[in-house]
């Protein structure tokens, strides 16, 4: 079988081709000229450059493809040009997946978010089935991967589109290399560059678990339906601590209202339009972070088979890697 995931040199998209070549898939990605290819380093994979903005590029990608995991997205909580993101969110995901279907793809996994969910606001854990809209979608990154995935469904009911649609939630673990907002947490602490933190909450998994995942929905999963890839919901304050315990470094004390940040992050966002650095914390994920992140992965397990590990395996995974590949200077 030949495979093709896109994101592969990326921190979800590097574990999900390994699973797939421990499955005995035979891999191909599709990586930016300019990519970082570290995450690819000694891997078994066939590399075809291009960009998910490109069609000349995605048809070239999925040509003699069995099947597609799309991992690939603009995760980000800042960007000074939101439109980038809808493109390659939104747009890219919609090309992509017709170019497979007209390339004769048996079978496509693609990589939404739980940050496509709607949240309970008794904090109980959501599921897939838990009422959202895009007006409840808060910043560029949710609305865009909201939009993505009312695409993908649009494109399996009305085009026949054999399309999975996975949800992972918070992941941790080894490989790390932007590293994405979940990982500058976790480098945060070990560098002792995070004096506070909000009342807020989140579900935490391995970055491995979520690949395992991928390749149990393609197996397991039918069309057009969703399953969230998640682990163990915790305050952010455990998830601080949890870190602060396995580092053997100080965890943050003090806890600061949402109402006294959100003016510190509008100034850090006006700051960031005229340095050109993304800015430590946004208006949105403050807005975000009032509400408890937790969602049941229930149906996963149930129909799929999946399976998580202890949070904190995550978490020291995480650790040792970034003290591994010295990000923590």
């Amino acid at each position: 079988m030949k495979t093709l995931v896109t994101g592969a040199s990326g921190f979800v998209g590097s574990a999900v081709a390994r699973q797939m070549i421990d499955a005995g898939h035979e891999v191909r990605v599709l990586v930016r000229p300019a990519s970082d290819r570290r995450n690819l380093q000694g891997l078994a994979v066939e590399i075809v450059e291009g960009d998910l903005r490109d069609a000349g590029s995605l048809q070239k990608a999925v040509r003699g493809c069995s099947h597609l995991f799309h991992v690939a997205a603009d995760y980000r909580l800042w960007i000074p040009d939101p439109q980038t993101m809808y493109e390659i969110n939104v747009e890219a995901t919609r090309n992509l997946l017709r170019a497979a279907g007209e390339a004769g793809v048996s079978q496509i996994v693609y990589t939404s978010s739980v940050a496509t969910l709607g949240c309970r606001d008794d904090g109980s854990p959501a599921d897939e089935n838990t009422p959202t809209s895009l007006a409840m979608m808060i910043g560029h990154y949710k609305r865009s991967k909201f939009l993505a995935e009312q695409e993908v469904l649009r494109l399996v009911e009305n085009e026949h589109l054999p399309v999975i649609i996975v949800n992972p939630s918070t992941p941790i673990g080894p490989r790390d290399i932007r590293p994405t907002p979940t990982g500058r947490i976790v480098l945060d602490v070990l560098r002792g560059n995070m004096p506070a933190y909000l009342d807020t909450g989140l579900n935490i998994v391995h970055v491995d678990d979520v690949a395992r995942g991928h390749l149990l929905a393609c197996a397991h999963g039918k069309y057009g339906e969703r399953y969230i890839l998640g682990g163990e919901n915790h305050s952010l304050r455990a998830i601080l601590e949890m870190i602060a315990e396995i580092a053997d470094v100080a965890a943050p004390r003090l806890r600061l209202p949402h109402n006294v940040v959100l003016p510190a992050a509008w100034l850090m966002e006006k700051w960031a339009y005229v340095s050109g650095r993304e800015p430590r914390a946004t208006v949105d994920s403050i807005r975000m972070a009032r509400k408890y992140m937790y969602f049941s992965c229930d149906r996963a397990m149930r129909e799929l088979g999946y399976r998580y590990r202890p949070a904190r395996e995550a978490v020291k995974d995480a650790v040792d890697w970034f003290r591994k590949h010295d990000y923590c200077s």
